[in-house]
C-alpha cells in the first residue's frame, strides 16, 4: 500500500535512459528557473519607496532613477551569467566559477551563500504567499504556519514528480503573471501619454508631483533604497546553475532563456516603478493595507474589475510558488558540491523520477524549520534575504575577471575589443555588487543579516569537516601503494559452495572480501549492480588492470537505479544455474566508520541489501547465508596476499619507517 501511495504522489519510476526526454524546452525552463526573479518585480518597487518615504514624500521621485540604476546592474549581472553559461556548460554558476578561478575557499563561500539564499527564498516566498491569502481571508491568520508548510509540501511533491512535470505545472502561474503585468504596464503607459490619470484622494500622492520637503535625505538613504530594490536581482543566477536541465544544445537554449528572463524582468520592474511615479498611490512607513502593485492595478483597471482580480490572483500564485526556482536549483547545486565531497554523497543520487530527490527533501525540511521559527511572516525573514546572493554575484563576476585574464596565457591570444569589454564589464559588475552587498550587510545587520553572516562560516566549516572525512575514507580504501599483478589463487583445499561477492568498485575493502571468499570456495562470482555506468566502467578497467579476469564479473543492469530487486533476481537465476541444494552465499564488503554522524554521510547500501535479502527469504521460505566482511576506516591498511605486492614507493616508505622506528 505504501508503494501505491508513493507512486500516486510522485508517479512511476523513470528509467535512466529517459533522462534526455525529461529535459526542458525554453518555454518551460523560463517558468521553472525564472519564477523567483520575475516575481520580485511585484515587491521591488515597494521596497525602494518604503525606504525613500522615510526622508519625506519629496524623496519618492528618486525611485525611478534608482530603478533604472538597478536595471543597469541587472543587465551587467545578466551579461556575466550569459558568459558563465557558455564558459561552464555543465552548470554550477557562482560555485564552479569561483572554485575554478579564485580557489576552493571562495568557491565554498559562494556555495554556502547560495544554499542559504535558496532556503530563504522558499521561506520568504511561501510566507509572502500566505500573507496574501490571510489578507484576503483574515480568519486564516492563526493558521499561517500550517498553510505555509502545506504549500512547501505541495511544491516538494510536484518537484519530486520530475523536472518536466513541474515545468508544465509552474508554467501556468508564471505566464499568468507575466501577461497580466505587461498588459497593466501597456495600458498604464497609454493612460499616462493621453493624460488619463485620476486625481489623488486623501492620503495619496502623485510621486512625480510631490514637492514636500525632504528631511534627512542623504547618500546613505539613497544607497539603502538602491540596496532594498536590489531584491529584484534574486534568482538571476538560477539559469546558470541549471544548464543540464535544458534540451540540447543546452548552453545556447539556457543563454536565450536568460536573455528573455532579464528582458521581462527589467520591463516589468521599471514599468511598475514608472507607473508608481504617475498614478496616485499611498506610501507611508509601517504597515500598508494595500501593496503598491495592488494600488497601481486598482488605479489602472479599477478596483473590482475582472482584470484587477486576474492580476491579484496571478500575483498571489507566483509569490506562493516562486519558491520553485529554489527547488529547481538547490538540489543541482548541492549535487555538484557533494560530487566534490563537501556534502553527503547521497545528494548526487537520482530519485525515482530522475531528479535529485534527497536535495529536494533536504531543502523542504530546512525551509520548513525557518517557517516555524519565524512564524511564516515574511517581514521577519526579509532582513536575511539577498545578502547571500550578492556575495555569490561578487564572487562569480570576480571569477569571470580571472577567467578572462587566463585567456592571455593561450597561444596566439590577442586582446581585442570584445575581450577588453568583457573583462571591464565583469570587473565593474563585481565592484557594483560588492558595494551593494556591503550596504545590505550594514543596513540590515541589526535586523537579522548577522544571522546569515554567521551561518556562512558555520556552513563552510561543515563542508570542510565532511570533506576531511571523505578524504580519510579514500585514504583507507585506495589501492595506491599496491602493485597490480596476476591473481594468486589459494592452493589449499576449498569447498564448492557458490559465493557471490557484491562489489561496485575495486578497493581495499572489496578486495579483502574477495580474498576471503576465494579462500573459502572455488566457486566465486562477483556481482556489480550497474546504477552508475561510469562507475562500472572504472570497475571493469581496474578488473583487467589487476589481473582479476579469471574471476567471473557479472554486471547486472539496473535501469531504475534500484539495488535490491535486480540483486534478488540475479541470485534466483544463479541458484537455478548452480543445480545445487546449497543456497548461494552472499558476501558483503562493508567499511565501518567510528562516529555516528559519519554513518550519515554514506549511502547505507548494505542496509538496503540486507532488507531485500530478508524479505526475499520470507517470501520464498528459504534461508540464504549472508556474510558481512567489515573493514574499519582509519585502521592499518589491509594488504592483500593474493594480488601483486607493494609498489616501490610503498616499499621505500615502509623501509624508512622501520629504520626510524628501530633507531628510536
Amino acid at each position: 500500500m505504501g508503494i501505491n501511495i508513493r507512486q500516486f504522489l510522485i508517479g512511476k519510476p523513470l528509467a535512466t535512459n529517459q533522462a534526455i526526454h525529461q529535459r526542458l524546452t525554453k518555454v518551460k525552463a523560463l517558468a521553472v528557473f525564472s519564477s523567483d526573479a520575475l516575481s520580485s518585480s511585484a515587491y521591488a518597487t515597494e521596497a525602494i519607496l518604503l525606504v525613500l518615504v522615510g526622508a519625506g514624500t519629496g524623496a519618492l521621485g528618486l525611485s525611478l532613477p534608482i530603478a533604472i540604476g538597478i536595471a543597469a546592474l541587472l543587465l551587467i549581472v545578466a551579461f556575466s551569467y550569459f558568459q558563465t553559461i557558455h564558459a561552464y556548460p555543465n552548470g554550477g554558476g557562482a560555485y564552479i566559477v569561483a572554485k575554478d578561478n579564485l580557489g576552493t575557499g571562495p568557491g565554498l563561500v559562494a556555495a554556502a551563500s547560495l544554499l542559504i539564499d535558496y532556503t530563504l527564498t522558499v521561506a520568504v516566498s511561501v510566507s509572502a504567499g500566505v500573507a496574501a491569502i490571510t489578507s484576503t481571508f483574515t480568519a486564516l491568520d492563526e493558521f499561517r504556519v500550517p498553510i505555509a508548510l502545506f504549500i512547501v509540501t505541495f511544491i516538494t511533491i510536484i518537484n519530486l514528480r520530475g523536472v518536466k512535470e513541474s515545468g508544465t505545472f509552474f508554467s501556468i502561474p508564471t505566464y499568468m503573471f507575466v501577461v497580466g503585468i505587461l498588459a497593466m504596464i501597456a495600458y498604464g503607459v497609454i493612460r499616462v501619454l493621453t493624460g488619463n490619470i485620476p486625481d489623488p484622494e486623501e492620503g495619496q500622492v502623485v510621486v512625480r508631483e510631490a514637492t514636500a520637503a525632504t528631511s534627512g535625505l542623504t547618500l546613505f538613504i539613497i544607497l539603502r533604497a538602491y540596496a532594498a530594490g536590489c531584491t529584484a536581482l534574486t534568482g538571476v543566477e538560477a539559469i546558470s546553475n541549471g544548464i543540464p536541465a535544458f534540451k540540447p544544445p543546452e548552453s545556447k537554449n539556457a543563454g536565450q532563456t536568460l536573455i528573455v528572463m532579464i528582458s521581462l524582468l527589467v520591463t516589468m520592474f521599471v514599468g511598475i516603478t514608472f507607473l508608481a511615479n504617475f498614478f496616485p498611490i499611498e506610501v507611508h512607513e509601517g504597515h500598508m493595507e494595500s501593496t503598491i502593485l495592488a494600488q497601481i492595478n486598482a488605479e489602472i483597471f479599477g478596483e473590482g474589475s475582472i482584470l484587477f482580480f486576474y492580476i491579484q490572483l496571478a500575483t498571489l500564485l507566483i509569490l506562493s510558488l516562486a519558491a520553485n526556482t529554489a527547488f529547481a536549483d538547490f538540489p543541482r547545486l548541492a549535487s555538484l558540491i557533494a560530487g566534490d565531497r563537501y556534502l553527503p554523497r547521497q545528494l548526487t543520487n537520482w530519485g525515482d523520477r530522475l531528479v535529485y530527490s534527497n536535495g529536494i527533501v533536504m531543502l523542504s525540511v530546512m525551509a520548513g524549520i525557518l517557517i516555524v521559527i519565524f512564524g511564516a511572516r515574511e517581514h521577519n525573514l526579509l532582513p536575511l534575504y539577498a545578502v547571500g546572493v550578492f556575495i555569490s554575484f561578487t564572487l562569480s563576476q570576480t571569477g569571470m575577471v580571472i577567467h578572462w585574464l587566463k585567456e592571455r596565457d593561450k597561444e596566439g591570444f590577442k586582446p581585442d575589443f570584445m575581450w577588453r569589454f568583457r573583462l571591464g564589464l565583469n570587473a565593474f559588475g563585481a565592484l557594483c555588487t560588492a558595494v551593494v552587498g556591503v550596504i545590505l550587510m550594514v543596513t540590515k545587520f541589526t535586523e537579522g543579516a548577522w544571522i546569515v553572516m554567521v551561518a556562512i562560516p558555520i556552513l563552510i566549516w561543515l563542508f570542510i569537516t565532511i570533506h576531511n572525512h571523505y578524504q580519510q575514507v579514500a585514504a583507507s580504501l585506495t589501492l595506491d601503494g599496491i602493485e597490480p599483478g596476476v591473481v594468486k589463487l589459494p592452493t589449499g583445499d576449498r569447498n564448492h559452495v557458490p559465493i557471490v561477492v557484491l562489489m561496485n568498485s575495486l578497493n581495499r575493502c572489496s578486495l579483502q572480501a574477495l580474498e576471503y571468499a576465494l579462500n573459502v570456495s572455488d566457486n566465486v562470482h562477483v556481482c556489480a549492480i550497474e546504477v552508475e555506468p561510469q562507475q562500472i566502467a572504472k570497475l571493469r578497467e581496474k578488473w583487467e588492470q589487476w589481473g582479476l579476469t579469471q574471476i567471473p564479473l557479472d554486471v547486472i543492469k539496473s535501469p531504475y537505479r534500484e539495488i535490491g530487486r535486480p540483486l534478488i533476481e540475479y541470485l534466483h537465476k544463479f541458484d537455478d544455474e548452480t543445480h545445487d541444494k546449497i543456497p548461494t552465499m552472499v558476501m558483503l564488503p562493508e567499511f565501518v566508520v567510528s562516529k555516528w554522524w559519519e554513518r550519515l554521510l554514506h549511502n547505507a547500501t548494505s542496509v538496503t541489501i540486507r532488507e531485500a535479502l530478508y524479505h526475499d527469504q520470507i517470501e520464498r521460505g528459504r534461508g540464504r547465508p549472508v556474510i558481512n566482511v567489515p573493514y574499519r576506516i582509519g585502521d592499518e591498511l589491509y594488504q592483500p596476499d593474493m594480488v601483486g605486492g607493494l609498489a616501490e614507493e610503498e616499499k621505500a616508505k615502509r623501509k624508512k619507517y622501520t629504520k626510524s622506528s628501530g633507531d628510536d
